[in-house]
C-alpha cells in the first residue's frame, strides 16, 4: 500500500520497515500494521485537534502536570505554541500511561515509543495469530464473562492504585486475546487526584464495563464496583492486589441537628456582622 505521509518519516528513521494495511479509523487517530524487522506492530497516527472529534477533551486534561512553566502559561494563553504543546501533552499521556500500567501489571500493549504523534506499539493478536477482536465484536459464555469481568475490576483498581482512570473504558476499547482482555486507547487517562471529574469518568468506565459482561451474566448488573473501589482510594487502602468484592455498604450516620442549626445561626451571625461593619464603613464616608 501507500505508506501515509506521516509514517513516511519512521520509515526514513529505520524505526519502521514497511506498512502493510490500514487496521481502523477513529474518533482520535488512525491505526495501521507495520513491519518493523521481523516483528508485526501497529502505529497509531494521532489526529490533529482540528480534525479530532473527543467530546470535552478539557476535563481529561484538568490537572496534568507540564514540567515546563512556560509551556503551561502557553497551553493556559491558546497560542499557536500553546496549541502545539497540548497536543504533544496529548498524545504524550497515553504513552505515559501505557509504561506506567504496563509496570503495575494491567494488560495493555507494550509501547515502543512515539514519533512525531505516531505512537509504535505491541500488535495484539488472538489465537490464530490474527488481529485480536474487540469485546462488542465476540459472545461468551456466562462462565467467561464472570472471570473476565474480575479481570476487569481488578485492572482498574490496579489503575487507581497508580493514579489513573481510562476516562472512556467500554467494550470498544477493550481487545480479547487468548488470555483475556486486554484495555487499549488511553490518551485520556486521568490524574485520580488531580481531576475533579476522576470519581464520576471511574463509576462510568465500570458502570459500561459492567454492563457489557451483564449480557452474558446478568447478576454482574447488580454489583456496585466502582464504589468499593472509589471507597478504598479516598481511605488511603488501595493495594493493587486487595480481593473486590462487588459489594458497598453505604455508611449510614445519624444527623446532629443542633450541630447543623449552630452552623446556620454562626454563618447567619458572621453575615449580620459583616453587613454591620459595611454600613458602619458607609456612614464614615
Amino acid at each position: 500500500m501507500k505508506t501515509p505521509k506521516r509514517l513516511q518519516p519512521l520509515i526514513d528513521e529505520g524505526l519502521v520497515d514497511e506498512v502493510l494495511r490500514p487496521l481502523m479509523s477513529g474518533k482520535e487517530a488512525a491505526v495501521y500494521v507495520v513491519r518493523c524487522g521481523e516483528a508485526i506492530r501497529c502505529a497509531k497516527v494521532y489526529k490533529d485537534a482540528s480534525q479530532r472529534s473527543f467530546k470535552k477533551a478539557v476535563q481529561y486534561q484538568e490537572g496534568r502536570k507540564v514540567r515546563s512553566s512556560r509551556r503551561a502559561r502557553a497551553m493556559e494563553k491558546g497560542s499557536s505554541f500553546g496549541r502545539e504543546q497540548a497536543e504533544e501533552s496529548w498524545q504524550n499521556a497515553e504513552v505515559d500511561a501505557l509504561y506506567k500500567l504496563s509496570d503495575a501489571g494491567v494488560r495493555v500493549p507494550t509501547p515502543y515509543g512515539c514519533y512525531d504523534g505516531v505512537l509504535l506499539m505491541e500488535l495484539i493478536v488472538d489465537e490464530d495469530g490474527d488481529v485480536a477482536p474487540r469485546l462488542n465484536d465476540i459472545q461468551l459464555t456466562a462462565e467467561q464473562a464472570r472471570r473476565d469481568h474480575k479481570t476487569m475490576m481488578q485492572d482498574v483498581l490496579r489503575m487507581l492504585a497508580v493514579g489513573l482512570v481510562h476516562g472512556d473504558l467500554s467494550e470498544f476499547n477493550v481487545l480479547q486475546d487468548q488470555q483475556g482482555p486486554v484495555i487499549i486507547d488511553l490518551p485520556q487517562a486521568v490524574d485520580a487526584a488531580a481531576n475533579n471529574n476522576a470519581q464520576w469518568m471511574l463509576t462510568r468506565d465500570v458502570d459500561n464495563i459492567t454492563q457489557y459482561y451483564a449480557q452474558f451474566a446478568p447478576e454482574l448488573a447488580s454489583s456496585q464496583y466502582a464504589k468499593e473501589i472509589w471507597a478504598l482510594f479516598e481511605a488511603g487502602n488501595l493495594n493493587p492486589e486487595t480481593p473486590l468484592t462487588g459489594t458497598f455498604i453505604e455508611e449510614e450516620r445519624e444527623v446532629d441537628l443542633n450541630a447543623v442549626l449552630d452552623e446556620i445561626n454562626a454563618a447567619f451571625t458572621e453575615m449580620q456582622d459583616r453587613k454591620a461593619r459595611q454600613q458602619a464603613e458607609n456612614d464614615e464616608d
